[in-house]
């Protein structure tokens, strides 16, 4: 009994995170409006969720300390957080913010592809499935409509977010020292390590932007509530509930929600093409959620193939 109330724990708080970290375009292209560059936008984020989690963990009377063999994979987590957030951010100066939310999407088929060849995870055909119809979803985001061209280097920021997002989910899954960090604990101290890299990114040149109306400093606090520790909470309970594949698939509500947001609030207009580019890759990583089903079906056609060919074969005989 309980065990199935942490799968259904698990699945509810993953579609959560999904849904939160959708909304980062909504509540940080108006700050790039304001005047504010991505690495300031992220350096308030990360610094303003900080207390926010301090207080949680002190009312549960939590220690902050953290043992030598957890301090590097914590670091670790927290400079592949900063860069896939960055990257991300740094993309909606070049790309339509939905589209680039829905590219991300890509990072469940890197986390399941990362665990069945460095973790030996079950290979099912499902995801070579899914792999396909990703492709042909990706082909039409990147395709240029008309006379207009999509951005080649803000794609790659969208390709190298995901990447590291998904190294950063599949390393909380895998990595013992971290799954022995509670959840609250871990995302302090990957915001914390997270923020020191762009305060390095500042020392080392990058401008430090504030935003020029009293209303951004409430888009700030909103991201440093809900796609930072609403969403990274949810996602790190969810993979010790339930792994890091599942819990990358149902990220299919994070370019929902990143979509809807782009049109709702930032009026941004998007094509058929880039609808039925959005609903493949949405399509393909469902696949994986249906993976037993259709595995079996497979499975079951492969059996039937054999026996139709040597019947084939006999007739000729």
């Amino acid at each position: 009994m309980n065990y199935a109330f942490d799968k259904v724990k698990g699945y509810a708080l993953a579609a959560l995170a999904a849904a939160a970290y959708g909304t980062n375009p909504a509540f940080a292209v108006p700050l790039y409006g304001q005047g504010m560059n991505p690495v300031s936008v992220l350096l308030f984020r990360y610094l303003m969720g900080l207390p926010l989690l301090a207080v949680i963990m002190l009312l549960r009377r939590r220690s902050l300390s953290l043992r030598k063999e957890e301090i590097m994979p914590t670091i670790v987590l927290g400079v592949l957080m900063a860069v896939s957030s960055l990257t991300l951010f740094e993309s909606y100066n070049y790309m339509n913010s939905g589209v680039a939310s829905t590219l991300l999407f890509v990072y469940p088929v890197m986390v399941a592809v990362m665990m069945i060849m460095f973790f030996h995870e079950r290979f099912r055909i499902s995801t070579v499935i899914c792999l396909v119809v990703m492709a042909a979803g990706l082909m039409l985001l990147m395709k240029p409509q008309g006379s207009g061209k999509v951005s080649a280097f803000g794609c790659l920021l969208v390709m190298l977010s995901a990447l590291t997002y998904a190294i950063y989910i599949v390393m909380v899954n895998v990595s013992k020292s971290v799954r022995g960090i509670p959840t609250t604990k871990l995302l302090f101290y990957v915001l914390g390590w997270g923020s020191l890299v762009y305060i390095a990114m500042i020392c080392c040149g990058s401008r430090l932007t504030l935003p020029s109306e009293d209303w951004g400093w409430l888009n700030l606090l909103a991201l440093a509530i809900i796609p930072t520790a609403i969403s990274l909470a949810c996602t790190t309970r969810a993979i010790q509930l339930i792994g890091s594949t599942p819990t990358a698939i149902l990220g299919a509500l994070e370019p929902v929600s990143a979509v809807v947001l782009s049109v709702v609030v930032l009026n941004q207009v998007l094509s058929t093409q880039d609808i039925i580019g959005g609903l493949l890759i949405v399509a393909a990583t469902t696949v994986v959620i249906c993976a037993g089903p259709v595995d079996k079906a497979i499975l079951r056609m492969r059996k039937m193939f054999p026996k139709g060919k040597r019947a084939g074969e006999n007739r000729q005989k």
